[in-house]
């Protein structure tokens, strides 16, 4: 059974350079699907593990096994192994709950500020324009969605350059990427290896938004050039705008550029394997973690005396 349970906490170790090949060879909307849906297994599967792996532990304690009615010893391991695993995955959780509170009081805030703002001044359709002499935009999710200005990001980019900016903007809110991005962020907090996959999993969102916007201004050296002096422009210390509010200065800048410059070839056979690849990274955690809880289980019923061993 621990054998089991260790499984969902070291395969996800594998996602991280895997996520990256996939970002590399799958269409951007294919691989912000893929990549958000196999981090949020790894994920389930990671917690499920920690908490069977923590109940174990404690059904060795005599007094919790008394309140567990439990008649016959719990078949385990050594003590040895299962205490220290136990003890081990209480402040694994401990601290993952933690930390994820604390990011998401700071997102919360850090929300409800931005659409103060954007409250305080008006509107044109979509748009909000800010007063700052800090360039930034980006999209900012709500009833109703918004593009997020401020006028020194106006200053910076000529009259094509802002439609194409705001293009992209848009399609982040249409796409419902803050969705992705809040789900990447919750996945990091339940394993260390999911912290790395929540960095890729920003960056397709920045490309699928990237190719939906090359689409809709029609001219992919346009948008290259937009946001490219965009990130130029900005300044990342003077940012107060939620994680999960994507914006076009987002991710690495050149690598996306490149992307965008790049000559559009097919997919190769490839993305087939990757593909293939992501969804047993997914599957055989969730698939250990869920036979190590059901042996748990068992086992539990077996000490209670509702089942023979």
């Amino acid at each position: 059974m621990i054998a089991l349970l260790l499984a969902p906490l070291l395969l996800p170790c594998a996602l991280p350079a895997l996520a990256r090949r996939a970002l590399a060879r799958l269409a951007p909307v294919t691989a912000l699907w893929a990549l958000t849906a196999c981090a949020l297994v790894c994920a389930g599967a990671c917690v499920a593990a920690l908490g069977a792996l923590v109940l174990t532990g404690l059904l060795k304690l005599s007094v919790l096994a008394a309140l567990g009615n439990l008649v016959h010893p719990l078949r385990t391991p050594s003590d040895l192994l299962v205490l220290p695993a136990a003890a081990l995955a209480t402040g694994a959780l401990t601290l993952g709950s933690w930390t994820l509170a604390r990011s998401a009081a700071r997102q919360v805030r850090a929300f409800h500020a931005a659409h103060a703002e954007a409250d305080r001044r008006p509107t044109a359709g979509d748009l909000c324009v800010v007063d700052s002499p800090h360039p930034d935009a980006y999209a900012l999710p709500g009833r109703p969605h918004r593009i997020v200005v401020t006028t020194a990001m106006l200053r910076s980019l000529g009259p094509a350059e802002r439609e194409a900016l705001f293009a992209h903007e848009r399609a982040h809110n249409r796409d419902g990427h803050h969705y992705f991005l809040a789900a990447a962020e919750l996945a990091a907090h339940c394993h260390p290896a999911l912290r790395a996959t929540r960095a890729t999993i920003r960056l397709a969102a920045e490309r699928a938004a990237d190719e939906s916007a090359a689409a809709a201004v029609g001219d992919r050296r346009l948008l290259a050039r937009a946001i490219a002096r965009a990130a130029l422009a900005g300044d990342a210390r003077h940012l107060t705008r939620p994680d999960f509010a994507p914006a076009a200065t987002t991710g690495p800048v050149p690598q996306r550029v490149a992307a965008l410059l790049a000559p559009r070839d097919g997919r190769s056979n490839a993305a087939r394997w990757i593909a293939l690849l992501l969804t047993v990274c997914a599957l055989l955690p969730a698939a250990a973690a869920t036979t190590g809880v059901a042996v748990l289980h068992h086992d539990v019923e077996v000490a209670q005396g509702e089942e023979s061993r």
